[in-house]
């Protein structure tokens, strides 16, 4: 399985933040915005990942992440010039994803859970239809939304609905088969301009091909996406991180797939002054010693 990352747009709802740095580029506590989607794509086991980004910040994104060799994983980049939708992102990677089936994440989602590794290998060994994940928010008008029925299974999704349908929001989180460039390929723009993930995952839905996992109660989902949600996501993983354990340790997760062996671990500690992230990667190294 391929991964793609969208890490594009103006991040206008940030304005004036983010008019000289990406949004995904932005400090989360302790991390750059974008280490949290990349995390969740090492967690789920996947090392070919292609990072879209728009013109003007591929650069940055380069020189913080580079090919991600020193993770065990192989980054690419591409650009998208202006931000036409979410489901552009499989029209763009087209030639990345080639015959295999890919993962979607949104550079501006955060997810934090026990049973999330578990979830995320159990999607990315999907072969035939497309599995989105869902969970129940107070503001629904911000997101697609998901109605299931008695057994659980979907039977509507609605974009930004007006009146309340559903409180199940679907996530910044996709997994698909490889005919999903096909059906990128065939939606039309939206009134706004934008090839619609909601458009897409539809698709899949009429043809009984979409499943709906809901996130465990341990599971938190934040879309840093306002002011608001970023400081919450910054108090959220300091307060996580009290115990001394990083989320979205980078380093952590490649040796833990064994990615990487010790000494690449050693090297990459050698690249931090002492602060917490480093005071971690000393106890994973120490332990190993032992």
């Amino acid at each position: 399985m391929k991964g793609i990352i969208l890490a594009g747009g103006a991040g206008s709802r940030l304005h004036p933040i983010t008019f000289s740095i990406s949004k995904q580029l932005l400090p989360v506590y302790d991390k750059p915005m974008i280490y949290y989607p990349l995390s969740i794509m090492m967690l789920a086991g996947i090392r070919d990942i292609l990072i879209i980004t728009t013109p003007q910040d591929q650069d940055s994104f380069t020189r913080l992440l580079s090919n991600g060799q020193q993770w065990g994983i192989n980054i690419s980049y591409a650009i998208q010039n202006e931000p036409k939708g979410i489901a552009e992102a499989f029209l763009i990677g087209e030639e990345f994803i080639s015959n295999e089936s890919v993962c979607l994440i949104l550079g501006d989602n955060i997810f934090h859970g026990d049973s999330l590794k578990t979830s995320l290998q159990r999607a990315s060994i999907i072969s035939s239809g497309a599995r989105v994940f869902a969970t129940e928010v107070e503001d629904p008008e911000r997101f697609g939304v998901v109605t299931l029925d008695n057994e659980d299974k979907p039977i509507s999704i609605v974009e930004k609905p007006e009146n309340t349908v559903s409180n199940l929001a679907i996530t910044g989180l996709y997994f698909y088969d490889n005919n999903v460039v096909n059906v990128a390929k065939s939606l039309v723009y939206s009134a706004r301009g934008e090839l619609e993930i909601t458009d897409l995952n539809k698709v899949y839905l009429e043809k009984g091909m979409l499943e709906v996992e809901i996130l465990s109660k341990d599971v938190k989902w934040i879309d840093t996406g306002t002011y608001e949600s970023l400081i919450e996501a910054g108090f959220f993983i300091q307060s996580i991180q009290k115990d001394g354990k990083i989320w979205a340790c980078l380093e952590s997760i490649a040796f833990n797939n064994n990615w990487i062996d010790i000494e690449a671990l050693k090297i990459q500690r050698g690249k931090f002054s002492s602060n917490e992230y480093s005071d971690y990667l000393d106890k994973i190294i120490i332990s190993h010693d032992l």
